[in-house]
């Protein structure tokens, strides 16, 4: 199975750096326009069945591409796509973070797979149910090709999994908004091909691209 693995497109509250999660954010105008690259870019491509995350922004990104490109095959939801669920701190920039949950913060950081924000998910949460959706996809579509459009955190996670690295090794696989990257199955386990491919937004204005999860990495 190939599994090509797309972010889904820039949201207000990513040009905002604002903890996303699972609350249900639309593309922003940058975002529906790198969703067309991608859709312009991926017109000749075969795939044999496209997944999503049910929330807005990727499904968004995910149906642009099926409208544009004439891929055939429907778009399939998946809830268990869905990026990891920050809880009390979606919407909120680090810094208000830092100010309103101090401890919390703390504790997050200092073990983000075993600790949850307050009212949200682990790693190891977001781990177990992307686990379980790839172990779906590879008994589904062997030697088939699949797209699935998702987010940075979740399909980082993907990655370390498919790759059998632990999923706490996710920040070292960081994933722009609207990038392409695939992976390849095989008996004796997976191939990275392509990580992070953004080549077709080279038209759009350079701007640095952020991740929440990575928020902890910087020095």
């Amino acid at each position: 199975m190939k599994l090509l693995l797309i972010r889904h497109g820039q949201t207000d509250w990513n040009l905002e750096q604002r903890f996303q999660g699972q609350s249900d954010i639309p593309l922003n105008e940058t975002g529906r326009r790198q969703a067309q690259a991608l859709a312009e870019r991926l017109a000749a491509g075969r795939f044999d069945a496209v997944y999503s995350s049910d929330l807005r922004r990727a499904a968004e990104t995910a149906n642009i591409i099926l409208q544009t490109s004439g891929c055939k095959p429907g778009l399939l939801s998946d809830a268990r796509l869905r990026e990891v669920n920050f809880g009390d701190w979606e919407g909120l920039t680090y810094d208000e973070i830092k100010a309103k949950h101090p401890a919390a913060l703390a504790a997050w950081e200092a073990d983000i797979f075993k600790n949850a924000p307050p009212n949200g998910e682990t790693l190891e949460g977001l781990a177990l149910r992307v686990q379980s959706a790839l172990g779906e996809l590879r008994a589904k579509h062997e030697g088939q090709r699949i797209m699935v459009v998702a987010h940075g955190g979740t399909l980082q996670t993907l990655i370390c999994l498919a790759l059998d690295l632990p999923p706490a090794m996710y920040w070292q696989f960081f994933l722009s908004p609207a990038s392409l990257s695939e992976l390849a199955f095989y008996p004796a386990g997976a191939i990275l091909n392509s990580l992070n491919d953004a080549s077709h937004l080279l038209k759009e204005p350079p701007k640095k691209a952020w991740n929440p999860l990575l928020r902890r990495t910087k020095s």
